[in-house]
């Protein structure tokens, strides 16, 4: 949960999270629908779809407990270098190279490696290894993280109070803030969609979205098949006597920016339903786990004062 998100977000949900699901095997055998509503407002959901099949391989392969070796942990769905080194080091005490973005920008100003990420990876991790101890290498690690999130910051570093300043290539250089240097990011291209507003009764027609792709999975507003590459096809998933609203919703994913137009149409009573999916209440929306993106049209469509 805190991969890319502040703790202060990730507080009420991971409590939420571990209270209905406590252990390996209550997860894995939860409704992945289930899942992904507990998830819903937090974003990047291929981690929500990650730690179910992680939770699931736990059980099926290791008996519901985590492998404890760096490299047992590696082959788990969703466990990368980082978390796989953190699990090991902290967690089971084995000797493991932690390194996250504290680490980064701390063992780049202490060995100023002024290749820009994400090139210098390598090179920071090497650095890190010569570093990192035989015994008790998960209290170094967090020693190291703790010191790049309280006093070797992004801007204005307290190098002061810093207890490796005496060993900082990047403080004796006198600009510790140009470590570590980044490529610069390319500007986020700017799709468009239309999300579809279908309501009939004081319900509202949700859909299931595709098990792969963007938001997979996640209950959502029928669109028009927006991607991260290209733009919605402007065409409703049904026939129906639709009404655009005269507003916009805009939303920024991890490599584009979408701007959600709204149609909105009322659904004959006693006509088949408009296809695969859910009638939902309108008084209980805050209960379908919706992602942020869709919750937002639907605050957009209620504050419009006109629907259908």
């Amino acid at each position: 949960m805190l991969q890319q998100t502040t703790v202060a977000a990730v507080g009420a949900y991971f409590q939420k999270f571990t209270q209905t699901w406590p252990d390996f095997a209550a997860l894995a055998a939860a409704d992945d629908a289930d899942v992904m509503a507990a998830w819903a407002g937090l974003g990047y959901y291929a981690r929500a779809r990650n730690v179910l099949k992680c939770a699931r391989v736990v059980v099926a392969e290791y008996e519901g407990r985590l492998p404890q070796t760096e490299a047992a942990l590696l082959k788990l769905p969703g466990i990368g270098p980082y978390t796989a080194a953190a699990i090991a080091a902290i967690a089971f005490g084995q000797r493991a190279v932690v390194v996250d973005a504290n680490v980064e920008r701390v063992v780049s100003r202490l060995f100023a490696i002024s290749a820009p990420l994400p090139q210098s990876k390598p090179l920071i991790r090497a650095a890190m290894d010569s570093i990192t101890p035989d015994t008790q290498s998960g209290d170094f690690a967090q020693a190291m993280m703790d010191l790049g999130a309280g006093i070797c910051s992004v801007r204005a570093p307290s190098c002061p109070a810093c207890p490796l300043a005496f060993a900082c290539d990047a403080m004796r250089s006198g600009n510790p803030e140009a470590y570590p240097a980044k490529t610069p990011k390319a500007a986020k291209p700017q799709r468009t969609g239309n999300a579809y507003w279908i309501e009939r009764d004081g319900q509202l027609w949700l859909v299931r979205r595709a098990d792969k792709g963007l938001l997979a999975g996640m209950r959502a507003l029928p669109d028009d098949q927006w991607t991260a590459r290209l733009d919605g096809h402007a065409t409703p998933p049904v026939r129906a006597n639709w009404h655009k609203l005269p507003v916009q919703v805009s939303h920024v994913f991890t490599h584009f920016s979408l701007l959600l137009d709204i149609a909105v149409t009322a659904w004959p009573a006693g006509a088949d339903d408009p296809g695969d999916g859910i009638w939902w209440p309108l008084k209980s929306l805050d209960k379908a786990g919706l992602p942020t993106l869709f919750r937002k049209a639907i605050e957009a469509v209620l504050n419009a004062g006109e629907r259908v």
